[in-house]
């Protein structure tokens, strides 16, 4: 007979005792009890690693590369993660301020563990992947959603709210360029005014990049905060392997912050995660340096799967999806629908269909949906034409 859960459990911390849980693993895992379900939950492709990678990796556990390295990631990578800077945004990224991290996510973790103290807020550009605001939540902080406003061709952020959100405990602002779930990609220009914001108010900027090379314009990349700040900005750059070389699972990124807080990333580095695995990080560098036709075949099918979904959506009556300008996600809304949740879970059952839903991205987003496109082009038409007969 299973073991009953406990109640009687000694006593941790408040900030623990209320954090949300994961509505998108609810909605993937209720998929599992459904074998014919096919599901669009989670932000990644079904394309394998690139044999290039996969066989770095196995080049160096061969040659014994398994011990511990550098806490901020062994010198090949960092400076291959230079030269990618320097081909992709144009800027030269001194190695000083780069360390190579366990995942985006170590990443953030980091930047948090550096800024935020209990009481402190963060303002968040909404709607976001919910781990963000989680880990927010971890520090004993609060998160201030700004939320993007949709319509047909996109979705656009006020910066006026964005200072109306801040106050003398905003230690950050967070966003994700291009956007998860959105797609939506700051300008330039805003960059220059958010930086500007920051500036005046003493607040840190910390940008999520690791969609950048997932654009549809024909530009190599988004428009990262590199391009627009000093070298000695209050800004922390977080970047991926898992979205850009399909390697999701390898759990390895890296972060870009002043030089003046490399001792204390590398020592957060350690006690997080005491780096990335070291032939994993062997791996990343043959990502970067021979990955690009990899990049370009990730390119085209999220273009196919992008063109797909908005044939699929066009001119049906309850559902808006705003245009998506980079990421492989659609960010869309079902008319008539006011708890995602319930929605998405009811889908899984009727219809044999699994989406994230849009209330796990932020308050106010209750009626929207999030699908991953990056997929093979059966399986998403066949997820499509299931979703539009149940709507």
């Amino acid at each position: 007979m299973p073991t009953a859960p406990r109640n009687d459990v000694p006593p941790f911390r408040a900030a623990l005792a209320h954090m949300r849980t994961q509505e998108i693993v609810a909605v993937a895992r209720l998929c599992q009890d459904y074998p014919d379900a096919v599901s669009l939950c989670f932000g990644e492709s079904d394309l394998p690693t690139p044999l290039v990678v996969r066989q770095a990796a196995e080049l160096a556990m061969a040659q014994g590369k398994t011990r511990y390295a550098d806490r901020r990631g062994i010198a090949p990578l960092r400076q291959a993660i230079q030269e990618y800077h320097r081909r992709t945004n144009g800027v030269e990224v001194e190695l000083e301020r780069l360390s190579a991290t366990s995942s985006g996510m170590t990443s953030i973790m980091i930047s948090l563990q550096c800024l935020v103290e209990p009481g402190d807020n963060v303002v968040v550009v909404a709607p976001v992947w919910p781990n963000i605001v989680i880990a927010v939540e971890s520090m004993g902080a609060t998160v201030r959603f700004v939320n993007l406003e949709a319509d047909p061709d996109g979705w656009s952020l006020d910066l006026d709210q964005v200072e109306a959100n801040c106050d003398d405990r905003t230690r950050a602002v967070f966003l994700a360029s291009p956007g998860n779930p959105t797609g939506w990609t700051m300008t330039s220009a805003q960059q220059r005014e958010l930086l500007e914001l920051t500036r005046r108010k003493g607040i840190w900027i910390i940008s999520d990049e690791v969609y950048n090379r997932l654009v549809f314009d024909g530009s190599v990349a988004t428009p990262s905060m590199l391009e627009v700040a000093d070298d000695n900005d209050a800004l922390f750059v977080v970047q991926s392997f898992s979205k850009t070389w399909s390697m999701t699972g390898w759990r390895l990124g890296w972060l870009v912050h002043p030089a003046g807080l490399a001792h204390q990333v590398g020592n957060l580095s350690a006690i997080n995660s005491t780096g990335s695995a070291t032939f994993v990080q062997h791996a990343g560098v043959a990502a970067i340096r021979e990955g690009e036709p990899f990049v370009a075949e990730m390119v085209e099918r999220s273009a196919r799967g992008r063109e797909t979904v908005a044939d699929a959506f066009q001119g049906h009556p309850r559902i808006l999806a705003p245009d998506v300008p980079a990421s492989f996600y659609s960010f869309f809304r079902i008319e008539g629908v006011d708890n995602s949740l319930a929605y998405a879970k009811e889908l899984v059952a009727r219809a044999g269909v699994g989406i994230a839903p849009g209330s796990a991205f932020g308050d106010g987003f209750d009626g929207y949906f999030r699908i991953c496109f990056a997929q093979d082009p059966k399986r998403l038409q066949l997820a499509l034409e299931r979703l539009i007969a149940a709507v």
